[in-house]
């Protein structure tokens, strides 16, 4: 008899256990049992972020042994927390987070140092949150490259000086490295600024909007635009295609995408910066891996992030025009050809 109430026990168990199989929604996510890193991105309305993704996602194939989970915020700062607390959940082991707003950020730092967490800090700083680590461009020398262009190429006149996101702490160093290329030329009264404004989310519709209020304001009277991405760049030149004066104002921009490129072809933007953001990428993904395992990630430099010495790893930019960007985006395989046709 106890035999019996013994193996009737046991089917019990069996039955129960393939209930619950049973009942598991079909398609629910398996623990891959893998080392997990989470990469929150702002938005993939630029090309420059889509490079991104991909280079990320390329760096964790390579490597094989490490899960990466992406979160995209769609440039929106409360949705970001939420999709990087989601990540915590999921057992992530180093947070990557380009911040859409790097103010409103410090929460999503706050709380994965809770969970115990790190962060990285991806090409834009976090204010005042001591992340673990910072991999980013120089984006005072971004803004440098656009402002020397600016100071070469244009005796005088009158400038629209057009900034990003004011959420976006990147905007400070790159506003201030252009304005540092043509600081000789402000002070003796060569360049005269005639509007500056920010671009909300760097939305091209913003640059075109604030364009056509500077010329409407100068009568058409403007020689230079420093537009701060590739985007605005974009949104500046078609409210000087309807001036008819596409091609004859300098215009520059940033992030190197294809569209930019076929106007410096065509001689509509005057230039944009390069950085590598597939190399970026890697090296962040790399360094994400290291810290997760205990190693040093490999810092070379300190950014202030306003309260707190972050040590960084800081990647070269490169200024492009007609004369070479066929030299440092195709002959280095970062483009072809027919990308431009």
């Amino acid at each position: 008899m106890k035999k019996a109430r013994t193996v009737l026990a046991l089917l019990l168990i069996a039955s129960a256990v393939l209930g619950i199989a049973a009942c598991k929604p079909k398609g629910a996510a398996q623990d891959s049992g893998k080392l997990k890193i989470g990469v929150s991105l702002p938005t993939q309305r630029e090309q420059r972020w889509v490079w991104d993704k991909e280079g990320f996602e390329a760096a964790a194939k390579a490597m094989g042994d490490v899960e990466i989970l992406v979160q995209i915020a769609d440039n929106n700062a409360a949705r970001q927390q939420s999709q990087c607390e989601n990540l915590i959940t999921q057992g992530i082991k180093v947070l990557i987070l380009a911040p859409h707003d790097e103010g409103a950020a410090k929460n999503i730092v706050d709380i994965a140092r809770k969970a115990g967490v790190p962060v990285i800090s991806y090409d834009r700083l976090v204010a005042n949150a001591d992340v673990d680590l910072y991999v980013t461009f120089d984006q005072f020398r971004i803004g440098y490259a656009m402002g020397d262009y600016m100071a070469n190429n244009l005796g005088s006149g009158n400038i629209v000086f057009l900034k990003g996101d004011p959420g976006d702490s990147t905007c400070i160093p790159l506003a201030a490295g252009a304005k540092a290329a043509m600081q000789a030329k402000l002070d003796s009264g060569v360049y005269s600024i005639v509007l500056e404004q920010d671009c909300m989310d760097w939305e091209p519709s913003e640059a075109l909007k604030h364009m056509e209020q500077a010329l409407t304001l100068t009568n058409n009277n403007v020689q230079g635009v420093i537009a701060p991405n590739d985007g605005t760049a974009g949104g500046v030149i078609q409210a000087l295609a309807a001036q008819g004066m596409a091609g004859s104002v300098i215009v520059t921009g940033q992030d190197c995408e294809t569209d930019a490129i076929k106007r410096i072809i065509e001689g509509t933007q005057s230039m944009t910066v390069f950085f590598n953001c597939r190399e970026m990428s890697g090296a962040a993904w790399e360094a994400a891996v290291k810290i997760a395992r205990g190693q040093d990630p490999g810092a070379t430099a300190v950014e202030d992030d306003g309260t707190y010495a972050v040590p960084t790893l800081p990647f070269p930019v490169t200024q492009i025009t007609r004369d070479n960007y066929h030299e440092e985006l195709i002959a280095s395989g970062f483009f072809q050809e027919s990308d431009f046709r």
